[in-house]
């Protein structure tokens, strides 16, 4: 189970490296640091992923004058991901990745990480699911974009296809999320929905207090993007907790998972000197 040992806490790097090795190796540091259970990235074939007209549109980036510079620019290869992979070992923090299509799962599979992650983008693309299963793989599936018809749709391809889900995501893929569409009884909705599976958040929002309400209402695992300046440049970066947040996030949740309890009501060693001081008789506690 992914919540075995606690609410499995996951700092996503994603692209917030912007192409920078040395950077997302300090991430992984500090991301360790703060408490996290896990880094995750992402993983394209950038020529699959995008069309040609897409690559070669103009768009002035560090990397060059088109879109498909700075796509190829944000691109971890293997040697990257090697230095990923020796990092994480060293560390002993969990590392893996979302997968775009088919040959990065390929890539991803010669990496002994403890999960995929299918990302909300690609959790109705039919083919991608089964292969994904076909991976053998536990799967941890992200949510946003999609109603509860097509999550059920998603996750019937994927059990069906013979894939195990570690973990199904409450996400909703606005970056930064509003608060009105956070929504988060809808971990209560997939709880219901999905019994067999556990549930968590992938959250987008600004700030930590709804990742926190997240845990409370019985997410087993807590998703968010992190970065160590969210003044740099970069698509996620303003959607992302910087180091400091996620350390807090971490620690408040540990908290919560401390004074959650276990429900049964005790008289408390503590609480007998006071009883003793307080208390003008005690008639109940030989009954």
């Amino acid at each position: 189970m992914i919540s075995e040992n606690g609410t499995y806490m996951i700092a996503e790097v994603g692209i917030n490296h912007n192409g920078d090795l040395d950077k997302a190796l300090e991430m992984i540091r500090q991301a360790k640091q703060a408490g996290c259970d896990a880094v995750k990235f992402q993983k394209r074939t950038v020529e699959i992923v995008y069309t040609a007209e897409e690559l070669a549109r103009a768009r002035e980036n560090v990397f060059g004058p088109t879109n498909g510079d700075l796509k190829r620019g944000l691109e971890f290869g293997r040697a990257e991901y090697d230095a990923i992979d020796r990092t994480a070992r060293d560390l002993q923090i969990d590392w893996f990745a979302s997968p775009w299509d088919e040959p990065s799962v390929d890539f991803l599979m010669a990496y002994e990480t403890p999960y995929i992650k299918i990302a909300s983008a690609m959790v109705t693309d039919r083919q991608f699911l089964e292969y994904c299963a076909a991976a053998g793989r536990p799967l941890l599936v992200s949510t946003g974009m999609s109603d509860l018809g097509m999550i059920r749709r998603s996750v019937d391809i994927i059990e069906k296809a013979g894939g195990q889900i570690a973990c199904l995501y409450h996400c909703t893929s606005t970056y930064p999320t509003l608060d009105e569409e956070i929504n988060l009884l809808g971990i209560k909705t997939l709880q219901k929905a999905f019994p067999h599976l556990e549930i968590g958040f992938s959250g987008h929002e600004q700030g930590i207090l709804p990742s926190i309400c997240a845990a409370t209402l019985g997410a087993c695992s807590v998703e968010r993007h992190v970065t160590l300046d969210r003044s740099e440049w970069g698509s996620d970066q303003k959607a992302s907790l910087e180091m400091a947040e996620m350390a807090e996030l971490v620690g408040k949740v540990r908290r919560f998972e401390v004074v959650r309890g276990d429900g049964v009501l005790r008289f408390y060693e503590d609480e007998k000197p006071i009883a003793e001081k307080l208390r003008r008789n005690d008639t109940l506690s030989a009954a």
